[in-house]
């Protein structure tokens, strides 16, 4: 027993590492090719998606000479890949928990931290739909609203987007109703497609998730005061082999460039009320 008890604990490292390649080769498929040599890899919030497909293209269009790959997964996902050892250049969060989790470990740059934008908390149901504004206050209810379905949202264990969504439920009375009834979903975008698909009537996304969506609309806006500030750190890792070049992308996520795009698809400036 003692002989068949000891192999375990050795294999781990090397299955964590299998997972980490396996995670890293779809990621970077899922963005369109593998990362070539010299090409910034930035990992970033599913909801930052829209957004950042287009500043990057701006940026490159700017730069000729730089390449930037974009990975897109729930924010927890992401930190968990780069503790494990994923080649990120640039990690960009969609709350500061997952930003500090690595901060806290020294694997990001601290100097270089910055929050780049902020959102907002909605509702949403598809367009056309028996839904069309629901008052969102202390005390309601979206049971009748729901009917025998299920409320779409990130899972609330992890991922920011639900995490916040169970912070203003939390706050509104809510909860205690509705926690039983979530579709909880592995990213903010998996929570507006479930929507948009009819596998759930209603979801708790952001605002920017919203605006991509053109099937879906917004049906109501969490207050401000029910959740923690959405907001979007973002930094270079420790690991970077281009910290020069990732320094000057993250320069570029602030100018005034990239402020434009990010208000096109729905992200407000870091530190906007969101009411």
């Amino acid at each position: 027993m003692l002989a068949c008890s000891r192999p375990v604990p050795r294999a781990r490292p090397r299955v964590a590492r299998l997972a980490l390649f396996l995670w890293i080769l779809l990621a970077l498929l899922q963005a369109g090719s593998p990362a070539r040599a010299g090409e910034l890899l930035v990992f970033a919030a599913a909801s930052q998606r829209d957004a950042l497909d287009a500043i990057i293209a701006a940026y490159e269009k700017s730069r000729p000479e730089a390449r930037v790959k974009a990975a897109y997964q729930a924010s927890s996902t992401l930190a968990r890949q780069i503790e494990l050892g994923a080649p990120a250049d640039v990690f960009i969060a969609a709350n500061v928990k997952w930003m500090e989790y690595l901060q806290a470990r020294g694997l990001i740059d601290p100097e270089s931290r910055a929050d780049l934008v902020s959102n907002r908390l909605v509702l949403v149901a598809v367009r056309n739909g028996p839904a069309t504004a629901i008052d969102i206050k202390a005390g309601a209810t979206l049971t009748a609203w729901l009917g025998d379905g299920l409320l779409a949202v990130g899972d609330p264990e992890h991922v920011p987007a639900g995490m916040y969504a169970r912070e203003a439920l939390q706050k509104l009375g809510m909860w205690t109703t509705l926690k039983d009834r979530l579709a909880r979903a592995d990213n903010s975008r998996v929570a507006l497609a479930l929507v948009a698909r009819g596998g759930a009537p209603l979801g708790i996304v952001y605002e920017s998730d919203a605006v991509a969506h053109g099937a879906l609309q917004v049906v109501a806006r969490f207050p401000a005061s029910s959740h923690s500030p959405i907001r979007y750190p973002a930094a270079v890792t420790r690991a970077s082999r281009h910290g020069a070049e990732a320094g000057e992308f993250l320069a570029f996520l602030r100018a005034p460039a990239a402020a434009e795009l990010y208000r096109k698809f729905g992200f407000r400036p870091p530190g906007a009320a969101t009411n």
